[in-house]
């Protein structure tokens, strides 16, 4: 077995038990975390393909940023877990039906799967005589994503602006008591009503 072979399996069985960890842990922290391992490794498979924009790009962005950002909500935000996973009962009958679903067109998927016959001479010939890359990854990507894929990479930002605003609304909450700016009530102040002039009288204070 040769050392990239070696490095796949490794990458691969860490992300597939990190990922199997995030669903299954109790404490959300440990999930956060187990989903960081799972992202480095993946980072580490795209190394192996190639890919070093893509795994790049996936430890900056989503370990860097999204995958940090997820532990400080989940440590800052006092969610009662164990209220929430009182009605998990209740929808058990339905999670088990869509993933009995999905199970199901998995294996319809992985049964009908077949290979052309001349696929496999294709992919031999390719990987004896690579071509010349013309451009480089970061091109590429960008070619495709900006062309072929254009509408669903636009469909994607949508879908992600609207659950940041989801997020937003759902978290923001007025607290009876608690001062807030008002932005108008500032522009609006006048000198009679920014200030007041108290009269003290000697020896005694405020």
């Amino acid at each position: 077995m040769s050392f990239a072979a070696a490095f796949f399996y490794l990458f691969a069985f860490v992300l597939v038990a990190s990922a199997v960890m995030v669903i299954s842990s109790r404490n959300p922290v440990h999930s956060v975390l187990f989903l960081i391992l799972a992202f480095v490794n993946a980072a580490g498979l795209f190394i192996l393909l190639g890919a070093e924009f893509l795994a790049m790009i996936l430890v900056v962005v989503y370990v860097g940023a999204v995958a940090v950002l997820f532990l400080f909500v989940v440590m800052m935000l006092d969610v009662d877990f164990v209220e929430l996973r009182q009605g998990f009962l209740q929808y058990l009958p339905i999670g088990i039906l869509v993933g009995a679903i999905f199970l199901a067109e998995l294996v319809l998927v992985v049964g009908a799967w077949a290979t052309g016959p001349g696929v496999t001479a294709a992919v031999a010939n390719a990987a004896a005589t690579p071509p010349a890359a013309e451009i480089g990854s970061v091109q590429a990507i960008g070619r495709v994503l900006y062309t072929d894929y254009i509408y669903a990479f636009q469909a994607a930002g949508f879908v992600l602006l609207v659950a940041m605003i989801g997020a937003i609304v759902l978290t923001l909450r007025h607290k009876a008591g608690v001062k807030r700016q008002n932005i108008p009530a500032q522009v609006a102040r006048t000198p009679e009503t920014a200030m007041e002039v108290v009269k003290v009288r000697p020896g005694q204070g405020l």
